[in-house]
């Protein structure tokens, strides 16, 4: 009896430190649960990938609003194990950062066919919509997508979301378009920007997307910042194979034959007159 009271009373103090935000140990059971991305040092640092069945956020400013859509959009791929995702997005979205085109989806090597979008007419509609959906185990993936700062997210909206997620082993991803993190219960918080792309073959021009991402949250370990690279036919983030100038293989192009002539010294005495 006493030891079934301890037991039950570990479980517990875990359950809420997690939620609280603490640091807590790594079990079997959390390993296992554990999504690759592919980024050997990134999925290292996660103790073997993103977590299912918990609430990750991503940050980003309105102005990399493409960029951290097609970082969240990998991100669940990797973790929906083929499984449908729900994609939360308020009228706003579209209007100033456009459709989720099936063409897209397909250029990042993913399939449009499990991707069912839910418009809201605002933040709080796109929350309690995701709680909704976090509570259905046949979805993969939840992603729910906010922009600016918004009152109805705070931290009892957080604890909603991550326990909806944690019951039902939905993974629940956050989307912030230009707001500033906040207290919450996510299990990571990432920023990400667009990265310069490294030199390709000339049949390869286009290259593929690049991402300067940074885990600034960690609820089991280290942070860090990588430069990843998405690989569009493996569908998994990488390293990305920069090389120097020295020893790229493509011309550099020359400089433009018909700049104006260099300015010539004047003596600061000297006057037009």
């Amino acid at each position: 009896m006493e030891r079934a009271r301890i037991s039950t009373l570990a479980r517990l103090r875990k359950h809420i430190g997690r939620l609280e935000g603490g640091a807590v140990p790594l079990g079997a059971e959390d390993a296992a649960r554990r999504a690759s991305l592919g980024h050997a040092e990134v999925d290292a640092i996660l103790h073997g990938g993103l977590l299912r069945g918990a609430m990750h956020e991503v940050f980003a400013g309105g102005a990399q609003a493409a960029t951290a859509t097609g970082f969240v959009a990998a991100l669940a791929f990797r973790v929906a194990a083929r499984r449908p995702l729900l994609w939360v997005r308020p009228d706003f979205s579209e209007r100033e950062n456009g459709l989720l085109a099936p063409t897209g989806w397909s250029e990042l090597g993913l399939d449009p066919c499990t991707v069912v979008t839910v418009r809201a007419r605002d933040g709080e509609t796109v929350l309690q919509t995701a709680a909704d959906a976090l509570a259905c185990d046949a979805l993969g993936v939840v992603i729910a997508e906010l922009w600016g700062e918004t009152r109805h997210f705070d931290l009892v909206a957080s604890r909603k979301l991550t326990l909806a997620a944690r019951n039902s082993g939905v993974t629940g991803l956050l989307l912030r378009i230009g707001a500033m993190p906040a207290a919450s219960t996510a299990e990571t918080r990432w920023t990400v920007r667009a990265a310069r792309s490294p030199p390709r073959p000339a049949w390869q021009a286009w290259g593929a997307p690049v991402f300067d991402a940074q885990l600034v949250r960690n609820r089991h370990g280290q942070t860090g910042r990588w430069i990843m690279e998405w690989n569009c036919d493996e569908c998994l983030f990488r390293d990305v194979p920069y090389r120097s100038a020295q020893a790229h293989s493509q011309p550099v192009a020359a400089a433009s034959a018909d700049r104006s002539h260099p300015a010539r010294d004047v003596a600061p005495w000297q006057q037009a007159g």
